[in-house]
């Protein structure tokens, strides 16, 4: 997939003057801040930890209410408090971050900035997944009432050592605006870039090029449909995003699994016999998912748990895949085990809808296989997708089915939001 274009005719990231945490009126960064996945990544949906501080972050992110208009209005009235009382205020000047995360085997550096909105057919930045029209609209919601983008979307873009790597590079020399750890054991760093000839060569290098988006097309739809609602409002043309660039910084690709929360694990292995090749994969995670990695390299396979012990299922039945997998879709695209998954699996031998009474979408492998065993239901382990195969049918303007993939490492939520009124 090419990620540059003409010169113009590219991505424009513009300096904002981001809301933050005023140190002095929270207990710590460490305390308010997040992993993107810690407060709702439970198979259970978004809640609140008991032990959650009153000023975390995902009092805005995930707000407690009995209905979308309530949860939007709650996020709405506290962020009023927060800025009031002086929890959050605008950095004095406008700028672009340079956020860095460290970990173990890790480090990623990326820009933070607001990026001009552009259709897909723009041919600018390019989604790779489909989306859920109930989740944009919660999420319309929510940023209507808050004005504000409370959580950067993390894009790729491909630098080939630009002048943008330079001035990030530079920048983290010298000593950081923010430094935290999340709960994930991941180190954060933020820095601000204002000089304005620094801005310039961001600029002049971003402006022939292209991304994907990695994570965020919830949030990315979102932007696009607000900016439809206020034609007038400069704020609202552009996005709160974070770009890497993943010539020097590859993201890390893994698989978003599903739990079937109404199917006992025997009735989906029982559905499934003659259709696909079912065998048993050992009692342990660790070695049914390397079971799963073998299996995966000659076709599509999946595995299969109520919580004890794991089914591996592969080899699909060719017939089979012909008649339920949309034709109409590229070779790439009709051989992703998410699309045999929803195609042929769910739809044709499970018959299961795919609503969030019937099947959540867990991040963490070891999650989900609790949350089966919990509720007598069915965990689906995925193999990742190569990134690769996620560009080239960007590319070709293709998009898979949605959750078919989860880049990272993703940004901190907390560490820097964009208000519509401090823009």
């Amino acid at each position: 997939m090419n990620l540059t274009g003409p010169a113009g005719n590219g991505l424009q990231l513009i300096p904002f003057r981001g809301l933050r945490y005023v140190p002095e009126r929270v207990s710590s960064l460490a305390a308010v801040t997040s992993h993107p996945y810690a407060a709702g990544a439970g198979p259970d949906g978004p809640h609140h930890p008991d032990s959650a501080d009153p000023h975390h972050i995902v009092r805005l992110i995930l707000p407690r209410g009995a209905t979308p208009a309530a949860r939007a209005e709650q996020a709405a009235a506290t962020l009023r408090r927060w800025l009031s009382g002086g929890v959050l205020a605008p950095d004095p000047e406008p700028a672009l971050y340079v956020c860095e995360q460290r970990g173990e085997g890790l480090m990623q550096r990326g820009l933070v900035g607001a990026l001009r909105l552009s259709e897909p057919a723009e041919g600018i930045v390019h989604p790779h997944e489909a989306v859920m029209p109930h989740v944009v609209e919660d999420r319309a919601g929510l940023m209507r009432a808050t004005a504000a983008h409370l959580e950067p979307l993390l894009l790729a873009y491909r630098g080939s050592g630009g002048r943008a790597g330079a001035v990030i590079e530079r920048t983290v020399l010298r000593p950081p605006l923010v430094t935290t750890t999340t709960r994930d054991g991941v180190s954060h760093r933020m820095w601000a870039v204002t000089d304005p000839v620094e801005l310039a060569e961001i600029d002049a290098d971003l402006s022939g090029r292209q991304a994907l988006i990695a994570d965020g097309h919830h949030r990315w739809a979102t932007y696009l449909r607000l900016r439809s609602e206020q034609p007038r409002s400069a704020a609202w043309d552009f996005g709160l995003v974070m770009l890497v660039d993943t010539d020097r910084h590859p993201f890390q690709v893994r698989a978003i699994h599903r739990v079937l929360r109404r199917l006992p694990v025997a009735e989906a292995l029982s559905a499934v016999e003659g259709s696909f090749r079912v065998r048993p994969a050992g009692a342990s995670l660790p070695a049914a998912l390397e079971a799963l990695g073998a299996a995966a390299r000659d076709g599509n396979a999946f595995l299969l748990t109520g919580g004890a012990g794991f089914h591996l299922i592969d080899r699909p039945d060719p017939d089979l895949l012909a008649r339920t997998v949309p034709a109409d879709r590229p070779r790439a695209w009709r051989a992703l085990d998410a699309a045999v998954l929803h195609a042929t699996l769910l739809d044709h031998l499970w018959k299961v809808p795919d609503g969030p009474r019937d099947i959540a979408y867990v991040h963490d492998g070891r999650a989900a296989v609790d949350h089966a065993r919990r509720d007598g239901g069915t965990a689906v382990l995925l193999h990742p997708v190569r990134e690769e195969t996620v560009r080239d049918l960007a590319g070709e303007g293709v998009t898979m089915p949605r959750k078919s993939t989860s880049f990272g490492p993703k940004p901190a939520a907390g560490l820097v939001l964009r208000s519509l009124a401090h823009h």
